[in-house]
């Protein structure tokens, strides 16, 4: 068990700046915490294997679920265009429905995040690129406003905001979320006032969205270059991880607390690159005691490491849950965990399983520690997966390959593991 010392800094919220700034980055994602029965993975089901232009390839983000069971997710593309698409049980299968092509002059474009469902039932996501200055986008996708009869209905895409510069640039792989009062957030993994990345807010004013900045990175102690989103706990505040900075560079896991119309943001743990891993790529998943846990894709004595985050007499104490088992190298999970209402933990790994190409695991609480199973891909069930798990509330297991599957472009797949 670790412990390191909390640092506190302060940000004002800071009106919209004017400004062009582009930045490159890596690559990376999110999801968040599902309460659901512990599922035991043992078969793995193929829902859909990508083609290409027909239907999108490269899926980095995982599913999401709506009441009624169907999924809908995204795909990068890859030199393709990337999309947006549905899923929908039927005759006993799967049917998948491209919703959306980015191909549009303007459209966001390099979409590595998933989409979540807002509170008035439209698709919510962001892109790493495109929108009207080429630095990223939010938008939002919403069913035709008429039935259509048509076998492809495709649905109408409104870009909610583009970035421009010092407002943040490149909200990479982050899943948006909402407050109660239908405010959207979420994190750019570049620009700001210290061009070290930003959390931003999105509010509603009539027909349109005004942004600002609740915090910027500075790359220093505090953290920077966040590539996931952010999520609330029950109090309101945010939290978060950043892939580089804090006080040994290898990346901070952070908490933003609203106080009197600012937030002040606080360093919960800085990552050392030795047993506790390096460079967190995913953000955090949250129990019902306010646990945080999160994985990072390298350090550990093998290939990354799955953690917890636990409050504790105004402190937090830090422990390494597994070390991801495999050669020492940044192969393992660029994903955020999930955790059911059992205390199992879930997620992906992308290049560790027996066959070196990626595996979905298990981590059952047994004895006071921890019990690692895994699923390792085989490539006809896809590899390589970047995806978070999603929990359905029958305890079946949902995600996504970045490659791989039955058809010869090795496209990636839309997966099922049932208990």
């Amino acid at each position: 068990m670790m412990r390191h010392p909390r640092t506190t800094y302060s940000s004002f919220a800071i009106s919209l700046p004017t400004g062009l700034i582009a930045f490159v980055l890596v690559i990376a994602f999110a999801v968040a915490i599902m309460s659901a029965p512990a599922a035991q993975a043992q078969t793995i089901n193929v829902l859909h294997s990508f083609g290409g232009r027909g239907d999108g390839s490269a899926p980095l983000a995982s599913v999401t679920l709506d009441r009624a069971g169907n999924l809908y997710g995204t795909t990068n593309g890859e030199g393709d265009p990337g999309t947006v698409y549905k899923m929908t049980h039927a005759a006993g299968g799967w049917i998948l429905s491209t919703l959306y092509t980015f191909n549009h002059p303007n459209d966001p474009a390099e979409i590595y995040a998933g989409v979540i469902i807002g509170p008035d039932g439209a698709l919510y996501g962001a892109s790493s690129s495109g929108g009207q200055f080429n630095l990223g986008a939010v938008y939002s996708l919403r069913p035709p406003a008429t039935v259509c009869k048509s076998v492809s209905c495709p649905w109408t895409l409104t870009t909610l905001y583009s970035f421009d510069g010092l407002d943040g640039t490149h909200p990479y792989n982050g899943y948006l979320v909402f407050d109660a009062a239908g405010n959207i957030y979420g994190t750019t993994s570049a620009g700001g006032g210290h061009v070290k990345g930003t959390v931003f807010k999105l509010t509603r004013s009539g027909g349109s969205w005004t942004e600002s900045v609740l915090y910027s990175f500075t790359g220093g102690d505090d953290g920077g270059t966040p590539i996931n989103g952010v999520v609330f706990d029950s109090a309101g505040n945010l939290y978060g991880t950043t892939s580089m900075g804090g006080s040994a560079g290898y990346g901070t896991v952070y908490e933003l607390s609203p106080s009197g119309g600012a937030w002040t943001e606080t360093t919960l743990y800085t990552f050392t690159g030795g047993a506790d891993g390096a460079n967190p790529i995913g953000t955090v998943a949250i129990d019902a005691q306010g646990n945080l846990f999160g994985t990072t894709p390298r350090g550990g004595t093998g290939s990354g490491t799955v953690w917890e985050l636990a409050p504790s007499n105004g402190d937090w104490n830090f422990t390494v849950l597994q070390a991801i088992p495999g050669p020492v190298g940044n192969l393992g999970p660029y994903t955020t965990p999930t955790v059911d209402a059992a205390g199992n933990v879930y997620g992906t790994s992308r290049f560790t399983g027996s066959n070196h190409i990626g595996e979905v695991f298990q981590l059952s609480p047994a004895g006071g520690g921890y019990t690692y199973t895994s699923y390792a891909f085989n490539g006809t069930d896809g590899y390589a997966p970047y995806s978070p798990v999603t929990l359905d509330a029958s305890g079946n297991l949902y995600g996504t390959t970045s490659g791989g599957g039955m058809n010869s472009c090795d496209c990636g797949v839309v997966w099922e593991i049932t208990p």
